[in-house]
């Protein structure tokens, strides 16, 4: 008897591993199959997450410059040279030689699509990428210097407007700087304004553009914060974030925030960093501060890394509101536009 019963707990612990064994090989199975017919861009969780470009790819043919009409420090430039100001008028083509982005601003769908066909146009002229910046969202800048923007009603039809003038031209656009890390310090935007942008994103994809959202800086939101609210606004079906918009950062510092913001959003978001005005790094404050300078040139990286490029995405000698002497928010400070090129960052 005992013999009979070693023979039948032997069969039984037989029995017992070839189930585990044959639940092994489905399950095994179950992860291939699900591997090979999970389509590219799709999340395990059941995110969408779109499939970024390279930074070629992202920019194709390099970054275009702004037309002559379009272009602030050029227009100063041939002002001071007719004026036989010389001095002048060559520290300011320091500025007017370089790509700029080219800000929406004006509530008008008309006025906005003029913009964009003129700038887009004129990109293709010089097979070049052209990048905008999207800037009228309702209660922008929760109404400090740069307040104004659409009305909640009119917003959505204004992006869809724009994007429509901008389709198949591979632009660049870029989704209203500080309006996600803003939510920080603005506690009324909260969830109604990430809706927004999640809604905009939605008017911007499938029309062959390269879109980055709000990625505040180094000095803003807590990483893991900001990667949750740009997770709600829609990051993972655009191409990622941009950071440093309008500030004064330097690139080793963005580069490794934006690195950690990507790991913490997940799934590889690239990022582009706006350098036209760090090249003294940061000066005390984000508004006109004395002594800051021009960044290094703006240009596409190699693509072996997130960061597809290093931008001039704040028109260098426009007044970031009325402080330090400057003039209101977005008007040409020509005093300053110089001070910027007399520190410039030289490379």
């Amino acid at each position: 008897m005992p013999e009979q019963g070693n023979r039948s707990r032997r069969g039984a612990g037989r029995r017992q591993w070839a189930w585990i064994g044959g639940a092994a090989v489905v399950v095994a199975a179950l992860v291939t199959t699900l591997l090979l017919v999970l389509p590219a861009g799709d999340h395990p969780d059941g995110r969408d997450v779109t499939d970024r470009r390279t930074a070629a790819q992202a920019f194709p043919g390099g970054l275009a410059q702004q037309p002559a009409t379009d272009n602030q420090a050029l227009r100063r430039e041939s002002d001071a040279r007719a004026a036989g100001d010389t001095t002048t008028a060559s520290r300011l083509d320091v500025i007017a030689d370089q790509p700029v982005a080219t800000w929406l601003t004006d509530p008008s769908q008309d006025a906005t699509r003029q913009v964009v066909r003129r700038v887009v146009r004129d990109a293709e002229q010089q097979d070049r990428t052209p990048v905008f910046v999207l800037y009228a969202i309702p209660d922008r800048d929760c109404g400090s210097y740069s307040a104004g923007g659409t009305t909640e009603r009119d917003y959505l039809p204004w992006v869809r407007s724009a994007t429509r003038a901008m389709a198949g031209s591979h632009a660049v656009v870029l989704v209203e700087p500080d309006s996600i890390a803003q939510i920080h310090v603005c506690k009324r935007l909260g969830e109604d304004r990430l809706h927004l942008l999640r809604k905009a994103v939605g008017e911007l994809t499938g029309h062959g553009l390269t879109v980055y959202l709000d990625g505040g800086n180094e000095n803003r939101v807590p990483v893991t914060t900001m990667a949750g609210w740009l997770r709600q606004a829609g990051v993972d079906r655009v191409q990622g974030f941009a950071t440093n918009v309008s500030n004064f950062y330097r690139v080793d510092q963005e580069r490794a925030y934006a690195d950690r913001l990507a790991d913490a959003i997940g799934d590889d978001p690239h990022f582009v960093i706006d350098v036209s005005r760090n090249g003294q790094g940061w000066k005390g404050t984000w508004c006109n501060p004395p002594g800051a300078g021009l960044g290094q040139a703006p240009h596409v990286t190699g693509g072996t890394t997130r960061l597809d490029a290093l931008l001039w995405v704040k028109t260098p000698g426009l007044s970031d509101g009325t402080c330090h002497g400057g003039p209101p928010a977005g008007q040409w400070w020509e005093s300053y536009a110089l001070a910027l090129v007399e520190n410039r960052k030289q490379d």
